[in-house]
């Protein structure tokens, strides 16, 4: 994509950043902080989410801290590439929940020169790695690693555990079905359902 002004030509040069951590870290809060900057420096944002997030609300995208930004939920990380026209920033929360093809579409948006910022856990509710994340950090740019606060010794927390008996990979929830963990909290607590 190249970009004009009076003085200069330029080609927009595209990259991918992923913020990931547990759940109450931040992540969705720290998407929405790197949005609303690229917004007061003029460039064009879209902003996608899964459809199947309904947790706050089934359109936005809200934060813990209820700091809110519009967003177009989709079914599919394809649709992106179809939504996402004549954009400078795109924003993806929630991308542990999108398919396998969400590396892909991400390369594909970066490679067009538009910014891809990408927010998600890291691993899930048994500590492992999460969805499509795994290869999207291999891919990016720019990775930053968020944390909660352990509310078993309030060390830093890497953790996302469940509180509620499921075997079912992904349960919608929030403080009443997860709890951010350290990891020797989190052992401990593995290690008592045994």
């Amino acid at each position: 994509m190249f970009i004009e002004n009076k003085k200069y030509k330029y080609e927009q040069k595209g990259w991918i950043e992923v913020i990931c951590g547990s759940m109450f870290s931040g992540k969705t809060e720290e998407l929405i902080r790197r949005l609303k900057r690229a917004k007061i420096a003029k460039l064009k944002i879209e902003i996608f989410k899964p459809e199947i997030d309904t947790r706050y609300d089934e359109k936005n995208v809200v934060s813990h801290d209820e700091n809110v930004v519009n967003s177009t939920p989709v079914q599919s990380s394809s649709q992106i590439l179809l939504l996402a026209t004549n954009v400078d920033v795109i924003g993806i929360d929630e991308a542990q929940f999108f398919d396998d093809e969400l590396p892909s579409v991400c390369n594909q948006l970066a490679n067009k020169g538009i910014r891809v910022i990408v927010a998600g856990l890291d691993m899930d509710y048994l500590g492992k790695p999460f969805g499509p994340i795994p290869a999207l950090l291999a891919m990016a740019e720019y990775v930053t690693k968020v944390h909660a606060i352990c509310v078993g010794c309030g060390d830093i927390a890497q953790h996302s555990h469940r509180t509620v008996v499921s075997d079912k990979l992904v349960v919608l929830g929030e403080i009443e079905s997860y709890e951010p963990l350290c990891r020797a909290c989190f052992q401990k607590k593995e290690k008592s359902k045994t």
